[in-house]
């Protein structure tokens, strides 16, 4: 099947935005990049396969940005980074919201499993640099529990998201599509070096073929 003009579109428009999932495996110190004036294809519809990837990225950015208050929360505590204990609660649950949706419980997990360690390349990369430039370092302390329930809520959100999306993540299109939709959002966040290689790592599994 020849894919549609959208589609077309898309794979055009990712050309310079899969550069976002090239070596993002371990590097946490990536300079800035200029801004990806990256745009949605023109046809994205909820149902399009643009459209069920996009809320992956954005609610994946959405969830790096609590790494930032986790990491704050961690700050000057003594805390790990890794929690082996909550990162198994946390994949347990979505394993089982998942099955409640009728999705993958498999394949969510593997998704869940490189959110969390975006997070920690999130977390880490913050320490190191707070250890380096103590006048950055948070002066106020969030509270970790507030914040993992809006984690919590977002991961609600993401296994919903992952559930809508099996034909997209499953297309073989799905690696350029997903990384035009990563670039619109790191272009609309303006997401720092930091993140955006944090994003391309919670991103690796998202399509069956990667």
């Amino acid at each position: 099947m020849q894919p549609t003009t959208s589609i077309r579109r898309a794979l055009i428009a990712a050309a310079t935005a899969t550069a976002l999932f090239t070596g993002a495996g371990g590097a946490v110190a990536a300079p800035a990049a200029p801004p990806i004036a990256a745009t949605a294809p023109a046809a994205a519809t909820a149902h399009s396969p643009y459209g069920q990837l996009h809320p992956l990225a954005a609610l994946s950015a959405e969830r790096l940005a609590t790494g930032d208050l986790v990491a704050a929360a961690k700050w000057g505590t003594g805390s790990p980074i890794d929690d082996p204990a909550r990162e198994q609660e946390v994949l347990n649950a979505v394993a089982e919201q998942a099955r409640q949706l009728g999705a993958d419980p498999e394949a969510t997990v593997r998704i869940f499993r490189d959110q969390i360690e975006a997070s920690k390349i999130v977390q880490r990369g913050l320490h190191r640099a707070w250890d380096a430039d103590p006048g950055r370092a948070p002066t106020e302390r969030p509270d970790l529990g507030e914040v993992r329930k809006e984690i919590n809520r977002i991961n609600g959100e993401l296994v919903r998201a992952i559930a809508d999306s099996p034909a997209a993540r499953s297309a073989p299109y799905c690696v350029p599509l997903l990384a035009a939709a990563a670039a619109h959002v790191r272009h609309e966040r303006h997401l720092d070096g930091l993140h955006t290689v944090a994003l391309a790592r919670s991103l690796r599994s998202v399509c069956a073929e990667a």
